[in-house]
């Protein structure tokens, strides 16, 4: 399975050529989360039957299956040790954990939610995590200690995600607005704030910023996407067309360029847009037996990984 250097241009032929490379079958029950390396070269998933599994992405090859029977384990991230990572958990408490998947051996424990964590964000640049629960916080905090460093107290349901730089973050409150803090001041209150329509029939339920730092995209367990300016505020595409009748947050993800982003739906199919335009590019076919939660692009090769109960991996089938 070889993986094409991401350097190549992505472009909407590209993008309809792509094609399953692998399929692989090796949890029991939903993949609730993955995460690629920054380098690229291995992904981490976590799944409801309480497992983590690596991959290397160049082989296209399982690597190790770690289990976490006693907390359950969700929301699975890479720090920036790529044989560390933090997830949050699913049984016993809602504390955040920092695992060394070399050892398979927890480093330390980040108590202090006390609902369900539903997102969770490694900074780009430094230890510090950002994690937001449906105990209506969101905690700053840093791998390094086991208190948080940061605490806020919100409306409503959060998201929340690093800048690409690390030097910001933003806040998705209530499903109607996105609050930017700076890191090095954040105590003093949002520097701005974006009010958009007040989703009804949905709620946020993921935010990311694009690699170039100019665009938030917001995900959420309804019928829709949003891409926002993320300087102004200014509501820049409604990504619909996907199918999402189960209410379930579906992850949305940009390619590393920001040209295009990709969702999955609850019919288990990839629905890819253009950026800019809006317009719908592909609806990539798979074998997906079920929902489609979790999808993202490796960050240095031309590779998409999407994931239900089974984990697929596409690169693009190109006629030279």
């Amino acid at each position: 399975m070889p993986c094409v250097d991401v350097k190549m241009k992505l472009t909407d032929n590209v993008i309809r050529n792509f094609k399953v490379a692998k399929i692989f079958r090796e949890n029991t029950d939903r993949i609730n989360s993955l995460d690629f390396a920054a380098n690229g070269e291995t992904l981490i998933s976590s799944s409801d039957d309480e497992s983590i599994v690596i991959y290397d992405c160049q082989n296209g090859t399982p690597k190790r299956t770690l289990n976490s029977k006693k907390y359950g384990v969700d929301l699975i991230r890479y720090t920036h040790a790529v044989n560390t990572a933090l997830h949050s958990s699913t049984k016993v408490d809602d504390t955040i954990r920092y695992l060394s998947l070399h050892d398979n051996k927890y480093i330390r424990y980040f108590p202090g939610h006390t609902k369900k964590v539903v997102s969770l964000c490694m900074s780009p640049i430094n230890d510090s995590f950002l994690s937001g629960s449906l105990d209506k916080t969101i905690r700053l905090w840093d791998l390094r200690s086991q208190n948080c460093q940061g605490l806020m107290y919100l409306p409503g349901r959060p998201v929340a995600a690093f800048d690409s730089e690390g030097l910001i973050f933003a806040a998705g409150i209530n499903s109607e607005s996105v609050k930017l803090y700076d890191l090095r001041s954040f105590d003093r209150g949002p520097f701005t704030t974006f009010r958009l329509p007040q989703d009804k029939d949905c709620d946020w339920t993921g935010m990311k910023f694009s690699a170039d730092g100019k665009l938030i995209l917001i995900s959420t367990n309804g019928q829709v996407m949003r891409l926002i300016d993320a300087f102004q505020g200014t509501p820049l595409q409604t990504f619909m067309g996907h199918t999402n009748n189960k209410g379930i947050p579906l992850e949305a993800s940009f390619s590393p360029d920001a040209q295009f982003v990709f969702s999955g739906s609850t019919d288990g199919r990839i629905h890819c847009w253009n950026a800019e335009t809006g317009a719908k590019v592909v609806v990539l076919n798979c074998d997906h037996p079920g929902p489609v939660q979790c999808v993202q692009f490796n960050p240095k090769y031309m590779m998409l990984a999407t994931a239900c109960t089974n984990m697929a991996f596409w690169l693009p089938y190109i006629d030279e």
